[in-house]
C-alpha cells in the first residue's frame, strides 16, 4: 500500500518520493493519520476502508474550492485514491504552532474574507460530501430556508429514527423554520461546514489555517455558530470576523437551530446522551 502512495506522490509532485519515515498522527475521530517523509519532504496521509474513497475526494475538491478564495490557508491535496483495502489522501503538511490574540484575530478576518465567496447557483455544492462519516446531501437549492429543513436537519431526522431517536417535536421544529428564518436575508456563502476547534489551528509562523472540511454553500452563520458549540475560539476571533464580515442581528437566535444539525449527527455518529441534548435544543428553539 505504502509503495503505491509513494508512486501517486511522485506522479502528482513531478518528483520521486519514496517514505523513509512514518509516524502515527491524529487522523481526526474516523481516519487513521500519518506523517510520511523521505528526509526532505513530509506529507500528511490519512487512511479509511477503501469503500470511503469518495470521502477523501470531496475533502480534496473542499479544499481546492476554498484554496481558489485566496482567503485563509488551508493544506494543499496532493492526491487521494485507493491502495488495497485502503482508501488515502495525501496532504500538504503543515507545522502546528501556538496562537496569539493577533493571529486568533487575523483568523477571524480570513475566514470573514472566505465567506465573501458566494455561489450564483444557491445553495448546496457541486457534489455531496460528508460531515463526519455521516452523507451530507448538497443538492442545489435555490431557497436557504428549504435547503436547510430539508437536506440538513431533515436528513438528520431521518438518519436519526433509523437509530432509535425520539424527537417529538422535530415536526413542529422543521415546520417552523421559515418563520425562524423569516425578514432575515441570506446569501450562499462559501463555508467550512464543521468548524469546531480540532479542524482550526496555526502554523509555527502564526498563520492561521483550517482543514477536514464538509464544504458547500450556506449562510455564514452556521461556521460561526459551530465555533462557539464546543468552544476552543478566543474574543479576538469574533472581534477580527466582524472588522471585516459583521454579523447581522438575530445571530444569537439562530445559532441553536443551525448547531442542533451538529449535535444530532453526534447522536447519529455516537449515540448516548446525544438526543437529550437535542431534544432541549429543540425545546429552547421552540420557546
Amino acid at each position: 500500500m505504502w509503495t503505491e502512495i509513494d508512486t501517486h506522490i511522485s506522479q502528482a509532485t513531478g518528483e520521486k518520493f519514496q517514505t523513509q519515515h512514518k509516524r502515527s498522527v491524529s487522523g481526526g475521530c474516523i481516519n487513521q493519520g500519518y506523517a510520511v517523509s523521505n528526509n526532505e519532504l513530509t506529507y500528511f496521509v490519512k487512511l479509511n476502508q477503501a469503500s470511503q474513497v469518495a470521502m477523501f475526494e470531496a475533502e480534496a475538491l473542499g479544499l481546492k474550492e476554498m484554496i481558489t478564495t485566496a482567503s485563509i490557508r488551508v493544506p494543499q491535496p496532493i492526491c487521494w485514491g485507493t491502495a488495497g483495502n485502503s482508501s488515502y489522501i495525501v496532504l500538504e503538511w503543515l507545522e502546528m504552532g501556538k496562537s496569539n490574540s493577533n493571529s486568533s484575530q487575523e483568523m477571524g478576518r480570513k475566514l470573514a474574507a472566505m465567506h465573501k465567496t458566494t455561489s450564483a447557483q444557491g445553495f448546496g455544492w457541486k457534489i455531496n460530501n460528508t460531515i463526519g462519516s455521516t452523507p451530507q446531501i448538497n443538492t442545489w437549492t435555490a431557497d436557504w430556508v428549504e435547503f436547510y429543513a430539508q437536506h440538513r436537519l431533515g436528513y438528520q431526522f431521518q438518519l436519526a429514527r433509523r437509530k432509535g431517536g425520539n424527537f417529538p417535536q422535530q415536526n413542529q421544529l422543521l415546520a417552523t423554520i421559515p418563520e425562524l428564518l423569516a425578514d432575515y436575508e441570506v446569501q450562499p456563502s462559501l463555508v467550512h461546514g464543521d468548524l469546531w476547534g480540532g479542524n482550526a489551528g496555526f502554523t509555527v509562523s502564526g498563520e492561521p489555517m483550517i482543514f477536514d472540511p464538509a464544504t458547500y454553500f450556506g449562510d455564514r452563520e452556521v461556521d460561526i455558530a459551530m465555533t462557539e458549540l464546543f468552544g476552543g475560539f478566543p474574543a479576538a476571533f469574533y472581534q477580527g470576523y466582524n472588522e471585516v464580515f459583521p454579523l447581522d442581528a438575530g445571530y444569537e437566535k439562530r445559532k441553536t437551530l443551525y448547531n442542533l444539525y451538529h449535535i444530532l449527527n453526534h447522536f447519529n455518529l455516537f449515540g448516548g446522551g446525544y438526543s437529550s441534548q437535542a431534544n432541549r435544543m429543540i425545546d429552547q428553539i421552540l420557546r
